[in-house]
């Protein structure tokens, strides 16, 4: 085991294309770090640069501490597990899983004893003697793991592992993974550009934009305290509803309504006063807006809105409205449209709520869970 140390990295190709840029990034001994952002901003290449199969432009990378920016990839003390499985196809599951002991010399006796080992931590043990073809996806995936662990790396890298798999498979499998690498307690780097796997498997995630590191932490903070509106933007599912208004003394104004901020929102922020005047954007997820008509026990302020369809999903509804108010684009170049042409927000209602596409509702808004931004920078204020 061993901590990976990245320093300014830099990866620019021949294009002057810079793929990553100065890229500082410390995964500690034993740690689940998940590398994650939109298409194109740099996490495969990140991992393929600490694997070794990409120069490094320029930087410092130290794997348990020593320096490998010009090591060859055999000689870092990796093991990766691609997209793809990788396996060969013609050798049977004993013997991918075995071969890179083969290829070292291993005797016979080591090689079946440690392969044996591994079949039973991976539950491989009845399918030793089967071939690729006749595994399963999941299974497949198990089979590249152990070809990884079988080698006893100072860090696994995996390359979105999971891809292949259908939905059921993938929420199995990141269960397994996430067991297996505390079990072994391996330093692993993940990458993957599902926030879903980056939020329920890592210890800490790195959230990528563009080739610059946005914000790094673990999950709970990257959710609660997100460092601009990319990340707020991209970290959750649905998305962070963000939207542009204007600080008026202690309320927001947005076009046909006011939400009055209470006396914590500025104790918390201290620099939001100076926005009094001017244009701020502020954001709120999904499940902090409420069918008013079910919070009759709070007091939260409300809102107009327009209810333009309803997903029923049996434990919650999500719910997409149109409200007066201009929404604000977080910048992840990946985000799907969630909302429509008639819609720019969407909630999360219990089941028992009886609203229906098409009816005027008034939307309970949790002005204690606001998160704001500034509108030029989309730096979190």
């Amino acid at each position: 085991m061993a901590e990976v140390i990245l320093e300014n990295i830099c990866k620019t190709y021949g294009n002057n294309f810079r793929a990553i840029d100065q890229l500082n990034l410390s995964v500690e001994d034993g740690e689940f770090l998940i590398l994650v952002g939109p298409s194109g901003c740099g996490k495969s290449t990140a991992l393929r640069m600490i694997a070794g199969l990409e120069d490094i432009t320029s930087g410092s990378l130290r794997i348990g501490g020593v320096d490998v920016v010009d090591m060859p990839p055999k000689d870092r003390d990796i093991a990766m597990v691609f997209q793809s499985y990788a396996l060969y196809p013609h050798m049977t599951v004993s013997e991918n899983i075995a071969f890179s002991m083969r290829l070292a010399g291993k005797p016979k006796a080591e090689r079946k004893k440690r392969v044996d080992e591994i079949a039973k931590t991976l539950q491989l043990t009845s399918l030793l003697d089967s071939k690729p073809a006749n595994l399963s996806g999941g299974q497949r995936q198990r089979v590249a793991m152990g070809r990884a662990m079988v080698r006893e790396p100072a860090a696994f890298l995996m390359d979105e592992p999971l891809s292949n798999l259908d939905a059921k498979l993938r929420v199995q499998m990141r269960a397994e993974i996430t067991s297996l690498q505390k079990q072994l307690g391996v330093t692993t780097i993940y990458v993957t550009h599902d926030q879903i796997e980056a939020m329920t498997m890592g210890d800490r995630v790195a959230v990528l934009k563009g080739g610059v590191l946005q914000q790094v932490d673990t999950p709970k903070r990257l959710y609660e305290s997100p460092v601009n509106a990319f990340v707020a933007g991209f970290i959750g599912s649905p998305s962070m509803n963000l939207f542009e208004a204007t600080l008026m003394g202690d309320e927001l104004m947005s076009g046909s309504f006011a939400i009055r901020l209470q006396d914590a929102a500025f104790v918390r922020r201290p620099g939001l006063r100076s926005y009094a005047g001017r244009k701020i954007v502020f954001g709120i997820r999904p499940e902090d807006l409420y069918d008013s008509s079910l919070e009759s026990g709070r007091k939260y302020q409300t809102i107009p809105a327009k209810v333009t369809s309803i997903e029923e999903l049996g434990s919650e509804h999500i719910v997409h409205l149109n409200i007066d108010a201009v929404r604000v684009d977080s910048g992840d170049p990946d985000a799907v449209d969630d909302f429509g042409l008639a819609s720019n927000a969407v909630a999360r209602f219990e089941p028992v709520s009886a609203v229906h596409s098409g009816s005027e509702i008034r939307l309970a808004v949790d002005d204690a869970k606001f998160h704001f931004f500034d509108p030029e920078t989309h730096l979190a204020i």
